[in-house]
């Protein structure tokens, strides 16, 4: 193999190596879309679990007599 084909080569799997980093990156970049609408879903249920048990919380206390 000739010095001109190992560059030939040498370039071809760096061009590859370029459009794989290239691919991941999008691919990396996609999920931090898909992880930040899950953070955005996960604090409003929490929100409302959190709403839900206070209201809970809140009916089932009773004053005691000489308050009401």
């Amino acid at each position: 193999m000739s010095n001109d084909e190992r560059l030939v080569n040498i370039e071809s799997d760096l061009t590859h190596l370029e459009q794989l980093v290239e691919s991941l990156n999008q691919t990396i970049i996609e999920q931090d879309k898909v992880i930040q609408q899950l953070q955005v879903q996960i604090n409003r249920l929490i929100a409302g679990v959190e709403s839900k048990e206070m209201d809970a919380i809140k009916g089932n206390v009773t004053k005691p007599p000489h308050y009401q």
